[in-house]
């Protein structure tokens, strides 16, 4: 186990500083552009959400749910059933837990918690989704094993993960900028946690099958993401440097490299400005399967 900032959470030792980075300034960005994430990644959620195909009465996990868009419309959806997020960070489960208070919703609630190791009910599940919090385990073998166990028999698993940052539009495009002016960090192993950790289609269904999930459908996807959610592009510029992505890149960087550097940016993405704002390809994996019977 392993505590500090988190408390009383268990954590699996390899995760601790996911948990920790999860309880710093990048979930505090979060929580403050709450509205604006949530606009950007909807598209994302209901793709989750179609292939999760949540009935009345379904007891749902929402792993890693941040500020808990999906575990709210989980639980909208299941009416007479449950859902209940899990995430490391506290945050942004205060977050999550005041927009359920305020929208009154009885059959939602949140745990903190690394769910690579939480110790859920056998079988207590009918559904396990997430969008985009599958990717930060340090052993997802484990971790997918673990969500197994919590899944009733013939339980569904519904997830959204990245593609590879070549593929994702919304990225290289400022990346490339921004590597013009600063030299960019190392990106680490390609399976290593992280954004990209189930870019690998072949792995993905590897660890699931090895988890003993069945019926594993993986398709692509590539709504259209809108940065921050919409607005100017001077909103996108900001909305991109302040968040987990920007600060990283510039992290290095020298002051005026670093407005070059922004300045960069906001040329590169002139040409995606629309109505409905600054507007980027995406690229994702939809992957559906089951507990089996």
């Amino acid at each position: 186990m392993a505590a500090g900032a988190e408390g009383d959470m268990r954590v699996a030792p390899g995760n601790a500083e996911q948990a920790e980075h999860w309880n710093a300034d990048e979930a505090l960005h979060w929580v403050a552009q709450q509205e604006r994430y949530s606009a950007m990644l909807e598209p994302f959620g209901e793709l989750v959400l179609e292939g999760a195909a949540l009935r009345s009465g379904d007891d749902v996990l929402d792993i890693g749910c941040g500020c808990g868009d999906t575990t709210l419309a989980a639980a909208r959806a299941a009416t007479t059933g449950t859902a209940l997020g899990v995430d490391l960070s506290e945050p942004m489960l205060t977050r999550a837990r005041e927009r359920t208070k305020r929208e009154g919703l009885t059959n939602a609630r949140f745990e903190q918690g690394d769910a690579q190791i939480h110790p859920f009910p056998d079988a207590g599940l009918d559904v396990a989704l997430s969008r985009f919090g599958v990717m930060f385990f340090e052993d997802p073998h484990a971790a997918f094993a673990n969500i197994a166990r919590a899944l009733r028999p013939a339980g569904r698993l519904s997830f959204a993960c990245w593609q590879g940052l070549e593929a994702n539009e919304w990225l290289m495009v400022p990346g490339v900028a921004v590597a013009a002016h600063v030299p960019l960090p190392d990106l680490g192993e390609p399976d290593a946690p992280g954004m990209f950790a189930l870019a690998d289609r072949d792995r993905v269904a590897g660890i699931l099958a090895e988890a003993g999930f069945a019926d594993i459908d993986i398709e692509a996807a590539g709504p259209p993401l809108l940065i921050g959610g919409g607005g100017t592009l001077d909103d996108a510029v900001t909305f991109m440097r302040e968040g987990g992505i920007g600060q990283a890149l510039l992290a290095d960087a020298e002051p005026e490299e670093a407005e070059r550097a922004v300045e960069a940016v906001r040329d590169a993405l002139k040409p995606y400005v629309t109505p409905r704002g600054v507007e980027l390809g995406s690229a994702v994996w939809i992957v559906n399967s089951r507990r089996p019977t």
